[in-house]
């Protein structure tokens, strides 16, 4: 384990307008009042509202509006979303509702005729606000990222759309956002990118900051030009780790890091550097705004504005085992919650002690029957589940690879440090033993025994994982000074890993889509445009980085204090 140069918030450097403080903001805002006599403050769930609304009313900037009071009753759109939020303590469906079916249609006619024909200053504020004004009025948009929304969440903080469901179990308010408020909240905000004059960030309570809509589209196409990280973050868990403090210089006091999430655009956020100063927004912007340059053409035709490829640390070095668990198979997602991928995955071993093991397939012979109704005694506290007895448990070394397959039984275990790559669906998982452990909130996790049953696939036995799951590495081509095997994945999951060995530069091609990189070795690399269309790109140790689609073609060299010696890169891109 050492400490590395590893940067925590990567960022686009650009000039631009920008200014900070609620007092700077209100008063450009007036400004713009004057002339357009119209604001609307359109917000993404997570927003602190209130503290909005305060400042508002306390600037005597116009008759405020609050979207809230046009929407359904609360019990009307409780009715609505439950069949997709449905009883389940964790898993909903995919909703195919729409902003608009929250308002009141009748007091959303009433107050949009209301905003045409009076002639005082009017701001309306809340999500949807948009709806309400003219299309020739100030549109400004509150973001927010889901990793910040989901620490809120934990605090008990913010309301759901439409719904005041603050004092509701973590899990719930969680679920209601991914399956229901983000995807209807993110398909509204994609309506409006055009219209909108300024973006406030409000990620950081009582210190918000403005750019215009210029500076924000500079912002997008600066970073989807060239190679960009996007911002990680780090989440504890009850099986954490030690690896992450150390390497990634993250805080000590803190028990331990069991996640970081380094690349999963749906929940990062970007930074924007405006004349030095860190702008934060939700990485999803990029992809709803360039996919096609983002993605490739024919990632973009198969996933849509999907980002496919997730990468994430666990790192359980002086921790504990991962939950036994399994995911889904395409047709079971599918059917119960309208997903149309599956979440597919493999753990890397960024590093791993002498001690590490991966436990991963069934054991020859086991009987079905016997080990379901096992789990089903474990989880009700009857016995201790033998894991041992049913599920291989493989010494597991550095760069060792796994591929795990949605069906597939598997967990790490204690003192690895894994580099998971998986498509892109994030909540799909059936924890099957949980070895006897609590959750941080000192309650047992949820366990779905029942869910998984229907899912494992018991052909994926001891000789299965050996034949085609297990450092299934080969060597596909070498030059002076380099080597790229093939690793994965499994023939079941569309994303495809190349490893590279190499101490001189390697010439690399996007393949038509987009591609996900992590330094497994090396202080430093430097990623180089073959036509110079981007300026050099400095990564180091263990962060992963993002190659757009559109760049084609670009070389990847030993860099500072790693000139001329070996370095090691994993590469994920869409197979075709």
């Amino acid at each position: 384990m050492r400490k590395a140069n590893y940067d925590k918030f990567p960022s686009t450097k650009l000039n631009g307008m920008l200014i900070q403080s609620w007092d700077t903001i209100i008063s450009r805002l007036k400004e713009e009042i004057d002339s357009k006599r119209v604001i609307a403050l359109d917000l993404y769930t997570g927003v602190y509202e209130e503290e909005v609304l305060d400042i508002l009313s306390n600037a005597s900037i116009g008759r405020v509006i609050n979207t809230r009071d046009l929407m359904k009753s609360e019990q009307e759109i409780l009715n609505m979303t439950y069949r997709f939020m449905t009883s389940d303590a964790l898993f909903g469906f995919i909703t195919n509702l729409e902003l608009e079916d929250y308002f009141d249609t009748e007091k959303l006619m009433q107050a949009r005729k209301e905003v045409c024909e009076t002639d005082e200053h009017i701001v309306v504020v809340g999500t949807g606000s948009s709806m309400v004004v003219p299309n020739d009025a100030i549109i400004v948009y509150l973001d927010m990222a889901r990793w910040e929304i989901q620490q809120r969440f934990r605090r008990h903080e913010v309301k759901a759309l439409g719904v005041d469901n603050r004092d509701e179990a973590v899990s719930l308010q969680y679920k209601r956002g991914y399956f229901n408020d983000w995807r209807i909240c993110d398909k509204y905000k994609e309506s409006l990118f055009d219209r909108i004059t300024f973006w406030i960030d409000t990620h950081v309570a009582g210190s918000p900051k403005m750019i215009d809509k210029d500076t924000f589209f500079k912002g997008v196409e600066e970073t989807v030009k060239k190679p960009f990280r996007v911002v990680p973050f780090f989440d504890p868990a009850p099986w954490g780790g030690q690896w992450m403090k150390e390497v990634c210089d993250l805080d000590r006091s803190c028990s331990n890091y069991g996640w970081c999430f380094d690349c999963v655009p749906e929940e990062n956020s970007l930074y924007f550097e405006v004349n030095g100063v860190r702008f934060e927004l939700p990485s999803v912007n990029l992809v709803l705004l360039k996919s096609k340059e983002l993605l490739g053409e024919p990632v973009e035709a198969r996933f849509g504005k999907d980002f496919p490829i997730r990468f994430d640390f666990l790192d359980t070095m002086g921790g504990g085992n991962l939950s036994l668990q399994v995911h889904p198979t395409t047709q079971f997602i599918r059917e119960n919650f309208g997903m149309y991928y599956t979440q597919d995955e493999s753990y890397y071993l960024l590093d791993a002690a002498e001690d590490a093991v991966v436990y991963i397939g069934l054991k020859e012979g086991v009987d079905k029957e016997v080990m379901i109704d096992d789990l089903r005694k474990a989880q009700k506290g009857e016995l201790i589940f033998d894991v041992e007895r049913y599920v291989n448990k493989i010494a597991a070394k550095k760069h060792d690879h796994y591929l795990i397959p949605g069906g597939t039984i598997h967990c790490s275990g204690s003192n690895s440090m894994v580099l998971e790559i998986s498509s892109t669906p994030n909540l799909f998982t059936f924890k099957l033993w949980d070895w006897q452990r609590l959750g941080l909130d000192g309650k047992p996790r949820p366990i779905n025994v029942e869910r998984g049953k229907d899912v494992i696939d018991w052909s994926r036995d001891t000789k299965y994982v050996n034949e085609n799951l297990r450092n299934h590495f080969e060597c596909l081509a070498s030059g002076e000074g380099w080597v790229e095997e093939r690793t994965g994945l499994h023939p079941n999951e569309f994303i495809e890993t190349r490893r590279h060995r190499f101490s001189s530069s390697v010439l690399h091609n996007a393949n038509n889509s987009v591609n996900v990189f992590n330094l497994l070795e090396g202080e430093e690399v430097i990623v180089e445009s073959r036509t110079e269309a981007f300026e050099p790109f400095v990564v180091h140790y263990a962060e992963t980085f993002i190659v757009p689609a559109h760049i084609k073609e670009y070389s990847i060299t030993p860099y500072g204090k790693s000139a001329g010696k070996e370095c090691v890169t994993i590469k994920a891109f869409v197979r075709f």
